[in-house]
C-alpha cells in the first residue's frame, strides 16, 4: 500500500500536474492540502477516471483538504470530531478509512509571527489535533496523519537555523506539541528511513530557494507503531518541484507492507 501526500497549492491550477503524477506514481491513498477549492468545485470525477474515491472539505480560495483511495473510503469526519471541540472555521482537515488504516489530512496553520494571534490559533489547533485523534482513533489502531504541518520538527529539518530565531516553525512551543503527537503514538516515517540532513519537503518560490537548497522539511506523515511496522520505503518526490507552474511543496511518499507480512 502507497501513501502519499502533498500540499498542491491551488488543485485548479496544478490539477494537471497531479493527473501526471497520479499517474506516475499510483500511490494508493493521496492526501492533499491547499486545495483552494469549494466542495463543488472539486474534480472529483476527474479522479474517478483515474480510478479513486475520494473525499473533499474546502472554503473556497483559501486552505481546503482532500483525501484519495483506491482502496476504499469509509467513516469520512470532516473537520476535527466534535468530541474535539468547537469546529475549525477552516477547511484544514478531513479524516476517514482507507485500505484498513484511518487517514487525517491535515493542513496547519501557519502561524504568521510569534506575536501573531494566527499563531495562538496555531498552539490551539495543534493541541486539538490531539484531542481529535483521542475522539477518533487509538495509538494501538493503524492511523497515520499526514500532510503540511508548518513545522520543521528539528534544526536540521531548516537549511540555515540561524535564519530562523524568533520565527514560526521552529518555536519551541510548536515543536512542544509536535512531540505531544509523537507521545501520543505517532513516529515521522520519512525519519525512519533517512537519518540524512539537508532534505526538505518547501522552498519558497523567491529568489532560487529550491535550486539553491534553502528548503524546510515541513510535509510529514507520522504513523502509529501499527503503521510504523509495515513502512518499508519513503521519498520526498523532488522531482514534482521541478518544470513549468509546480506547487511549492514536494510530495512525500511511504510504503506499507501488507498486514500479514508485517506480522509475520
Amino acid at each position: 500500500m502507497r501513501i502519499a501526500t502533498w500540499n498542491v497549492n491551488s488543485l485548479k491550477v496544478r490539477l494537471p500536474r497531479v493527473e501526471e503524477w497520479i499517474d506516475q506514481v499510483r500511490p494508493d491513498v493521496l492526501c492533499m492540502q491547499e486545495t483552494k477549492l469549494a466542495d463543488d468545485a472539486f474534480p472529483a470525477l476527474t479522479f474517478a477516471s483515474l480510478g479513486y474515491e475520494s473525499v473533499h472539505h474546502g472554503q473556497g480560495q483559501w486552505n481546503g483538504v482532500a483525501i484519495l483511495s483506491r482502496v476504499g473510503i469509509t467513516d469520512v469526519v470532516t473537520n476535527f470530531a466534535p468530541a474535539s471541540g468547537d469546529p475549525d472555521p477552516d477547511a484544514r482537515i478531513i479524516t476517514a478509512a482507507c485500505g484498513g488504516v484511518l487517514v487525517s489530512s491535515v493542513y496547519v496553520p501557519n502561524g504568521r509571527a510569534l506575536d501573531n494571534d494566527h499563531y495562538q490559533y496555531k498552539l490551539s489547533w495543534l493541541a486539538q489535533l490531539r484531542r481529535h485523534l483521542d475522539a477518533v482513533g487509538s495509538p494501538t489502531a493503524q492511523v497515520v496523519v499526514m500532510g503540511d504541518f508548518n513545522i520543521a520538527p528539528e534544526d536540521r529539518d531548516v537549511y540555515d537555523p540561524r535564519k530562523f530565531v524568533d520565527s514560526t516553525h521552529v518555536s519551541a512551543a510548536e515543536r512542544q506539541l509536535l512531540a505531544e503527537l509523537h507521545g501520543w503514538g505517532l513516529t515521522d516515517l520519512f525519519r525512519q528511513h533517512h537519518d540524512v540532513d539537508r532534505v526538505y519537503s518547501w522552498w519558497d518560490y523567491r529568489a532560487g530557494d529550491f535550486h539553491q537548497g534553502r528548503g524546510l522539511r515541513i510535509d510529514l506523515v507520522l504513523g502509529t507503531t501499527a503503521v510504523a511496522d509495515r513502512a518499508t520505503w519513503s521519498v520526498i518526490d523532488r522531482n514534482a518541484r521541478k518544470g513549468q507552474s509546480p506547487s511549492d511543496h514536494a510530495p512525500v511518499v511511504v510504503d506499507l507492507v501488507d498486514d500479514t507480512v508485517a506480522s509475520s
